[in-house]
């Protein structure tokens, strides 16, 4: 006879949530659902509050009508955390800078990183794009002036700029102190 596990996972299933998130992804109501299911708003309801659980056949069906896999409600979520201070650093070729990965490394759908600008500090003297579609600078501290190819741009504490990764840029603190920069490109410049 083989032995049974001692102690069994005893993490509650919340699949309630994920449901939700795959019925509002497809833009479909709880009424729109139970019509289609043949089950009660109610009943649905719970479930996405994870008040109740469904039955297997009840589960299947649902997952059918919301186009995901019965599997996909069990999977593990997929968080991973940076702590403070334990990016590593990364060059992105700025003079006066110092940077660090704030994104979990081979990230390739979104890329963050802080830089920590000395005064007169820079992005270089010519122009240049990143390879992402996006870019986003934050400033956290600091003055920062962002020159594009047709006109500059004062950045202050608080202030950000969109603009599309191939737009050619380029960037210089102002004043005598330094400057805190976020910095977001989605997908990720490099992975």
């Amino acid at each position: 006879m083989r032995s049974l596990p001692v102690d069994p996972n005893s993490r509650p299933v919340a699949i309630g949530s994920r449901l939700r998130a795959a019925r509002k992804a497809q833009y479909l109501t709880i009424d729109e659902v139970a019509e289609v299911t043949g089950l009660t708003k109610g009943f649905l309801s719970r479930v996405e509050r994870d008040l109740t659980s469904p039955s297997v056949a009840s589960l299947i069906t649902l997952c059918d009508v919301l186009s995901i896999s019965v599997g996909s409600l069990f999977e593990a979520s997929e968080v991973r955390v940076v702590p403070a201070g334990t990016g590593p650093q990364i060059n992105f070729g700025g003079t006066g800078v110092e940077e660090r990965l704030l994104s979990p490394r081979g990230e390739s759908r979104v890329q963050v990183m802080r830089s920590t600008v000395s005064a007169g500090g820079h992005g270089g003297g010519q122009l240049y794009t990143i390879a992402a579609e996006v870019e986003v600078l934050h400033v956290l501290s600091g003055r920062v002036s962002v020159r594009f190819s047709d006109r500059d741009w004062q950045l202050g504490p608080g202030d950000t700029v969109t603009f599309r990764g191939s737009e050619p840029h380029s960037w210089r603190t102002e004043g005598d102190e330094g400057a805190e920069l976020i910095w977001v490109f989605a997908p990720a410049a490099w992975a």
